[in-house]
C-alpha cells in the first residue's frame, strides 16, 4: 500500500494521502519469552503505580506477592529493555550515552504561561497479549495536549526525530523541548533537528523521572485508562486503541489543573469539533 522510495510521494505523503499514521508501518512486536513477557506485565503495572521503584525493590514485591521467583540480574535487564528508570539517582538502569553532551535542564522555576512555550516527549513500554512496542509521545506542558505520537517496535532516534519533525508541521515549533538523557535524545539526528528549528534543547537530570513529571503522568493515565481495560492482540488493534484514546484524552477529558477544560481547548484557544469516542457517554 505503501511504496517507500516513491520517486515523486515521500512515506509521509503517502501515509497522509492515505489517511494513515506512519507508526502503522512498524507493526512488528518485539518478543519475549513467555516468562519474561509476564514478569514485564507485572514490572509495568507496579511502576506505573510506584516510579521510584528501582530494580531492588521491585525484585521483592515480584518475589513476595506474585507466584514468580526472580534474581535482580533479570530485573535489571528487563528494566533496561523496557526503558525504565526510578525517580532518584538510578546509575543502573540509565541508559544514556556517557560520551554525549548533556544539556541543562531549563524548566527549574520556569513560569509556562502559553501553548508552544516548552514541549516534552518521552517513550514508554506498551504491552501486547503476544510481546510488546513502544510509544513515543510529545505533550505541551501548558495545555497538556498530546501534540504527536507514535508506536513502533524499537526506540531509535531516527524514529523520534520524525515524530518531532511531523509535530512541528501540524503545530509550529516550541520554545524549549524538554527530554531525559536517553540516547535518542542525545543523537547528533535529534539535536541537529532541534538546532536547526532554533529550539533550545533541555534533558532530565539523570534519573530524575519527576523533572519530566507532566509524561509521565500521562503515561498513568493511558496506562490505567486504556492499555490495562483493552490488552491488544497485535500492532494494529493496538495502534486502533492508542488513536482513540488520544482524541478522548486531547477533546474530551476535561483535566482539574484546566477548570475542567480539555487540552485540545487550552491548546487552540476555543473549543475545536471532534469526534465522540467509546469513553464519552451521550445522553439523550
Amino acid at each position: 500500500m505503501v511504496e517507500r522510495g516513491h520517486a515523486q510521494l515521500s512515506t509521509r505523503q503517502q501515509c497522509a494521502l492515505l489517511g494513515i499514521h506512519r507508526s502503522s508501518l512498524y507493526y512488528k512486536p518485539k518478543g519475549e519469552s513467555a516468562l519474561n513477557l509476564e514478569l514485564m506485565r507485572i514490572i509495568d503495572r507496579q511502576f506505573t503505580a510506584t516510579p521510584f521503584y528501582g530494580v531492588p525493590r521491585m525484585v521483592d514485591f515480584i518475589n513476595t506477592y506474585s507466584a514468580y521467583r526472580v534474581n535482580s540480574k533479570r530485573v535489571e535487564r528487563l528494566y533496561k529493555l523496557m526503558d525504565i528508570r526510578a525517580i532518584g539517582p538510578s546509575p543502573n538502569t540509565s541508559k544514556a550515552d556517557k560520551n554525549a553532551y548533556k544539556y541543562p535542564y531549563l524548566l527549574r522555576d520556569l513560569p509556562i504561561t502559553q501553548p508552544n512555550q516548552v514541549w516534552a516527549a518521552d517513550i514508554t513500554y506498551i504491552g501486547m497479549k503476544y510481546g510488546f512496542m513502544y510509544l513515543f509521545a510529545i505533550i505541551d506542558l501548558f495545555s497538556r495536549m498530546i501534540v504527536n505520537w507514535s508506536l513502533s517496535s524499537t526506540m531509535a532516534a531516527w524514529w523520534c526525530c520524525q515524530v518531532i519533525q511531523e509535530a512541528f508541521l501540524l503545530h509550529g515549533t516550541p520554545q524549549i523541548f524538554n527530554t531525559d538523557q536517553g540516547t535518542q535524545f542525545t543523537a547528533k539526528q535529534y539535536i541537529e533537528l532541534l538546532k536547526g528549528h532554533r529550539v533550545a534543547i533541555s534533558m532530565d537530570g539523570r534519573g530524575r523521572a519527576i523533572d519530566n513529571i507532566f509524561i509521565e503522568r500521562f503515561w498513568r493515565s493511558i496506562k490505567q485508562e486504556c492499555v490495562y481495560l483493552h490488552p491488544s492482540n497485535g500492532g494494529k488493534e493496538l495502534y486502533d486503541e492508542i488513536e482513540e484514546y488520544m482524541r478522548f484524552y486531547n477533546h474530551e477529558r476535561g483535566h482539574q489543573s484546566l477548570n475542567r477544560r480539555t487540552p485540545a481547548e487550552i491548546f487552540h484557544g476555543k473549543k475545536v469539533p471532534f469526534i465522540h469516542t467509546k469513553y464519552l457517554t451521550v445522553v439523550v
